[in-house]
């Protein structure tokens, strides 16, 4: 018989933590004891420069009490503009109205604004320093000038297109011309008397009574 053979026994190592340096026994229980605790001084933004806490704390209840101020204001506000709305649908007026309104306020505005009155001042000390200065005078003299010769030459344009028509009548082409136009005038007339007195007399065949065509 075989002798039964045990299996080799297996050693692990055991991972032991190695040993601290010299003079650093202790280091992070120290580290850890000098953390300071949070409070609520250390939690909130450090104050800034030139201000002490007291008048820190005065400064941010004052901000306080005005963004409360300001929500009411705005529910106020709101509250307002409803009731507003409603008075204005009982009247019948439309948002066109409303903005009619406010355009002539705000126009009305601007015309009455500092800046508007000083810029009207300034374009009137232009208006005058322009109409009195020399260039505008002689510009407005040469334009005169130019107009009264343009009246001028028009009145003589139509003088002698006045004088040329009568001339033209009076020669003898035009007047054989309109003794031409006479005769053949009194001819035509001349013409429609004659048929109208043929189609007038007794024996024309406009007084013979109709005959009736029996069938046959």
């Amino acid at each position: 018989m075989l002798a039964e053979e045990t299996p080799p026994e297996v050693s692990l190592p055991l991972s032991l933590p190695a040993p601290s340096p010299p003079g650093c026994s202790g280091l992070l229980a120290d580290t850890m004891t000098d953390v300071p605790v949070d409070s609520g001084a250390s939690a909130r933004a450090a104050a800034p420069e030139g201000l002490t806490l007291a008048e820190e704390e005065e400064l941010r209840s004052e901000l306080a009490k005005v963004e409360e101020e300001i929500g009411t204001l705005r529910q106020v506000l709101a509250a307002k503009e409803r009731h507003c709305g409603e008075l204005k649908r009982k009247l019948g007026l439309t948002p066109l109205d409303g903005l009619k309104q406010n355009l002539s306020k705000s126009w009305h505005d601007v015309q009455v604004s500092n800046a508007y009155v000083k810029t009207s001042e300034k374009l009137g000390e232009w208006n005058d320093k322009v109409t009195q200065s020399d260039f505008y005078k002689k510009t407005q003299e040469t334009l005169s000038q130019a107009g009264q010769k343009t009246s001028a030459a028009l009145s003589n344009v139509g003088s002698v297109i006045s004088r040329k028509l009568g001339d033209m009548r009076n020669s003898a082409t035009f007047k054989s011309f309109e003794d031409r136009v006479g005769t053949i005038k009194s001819r035509m007339v001349g013409s429609r008397e004659n048929s109208t007195d043929g189609l007038h007399s007794p024996s024309g065949a406009g007084d013979q009574p109709p005959q009736d065509n029996a069938p046959f």
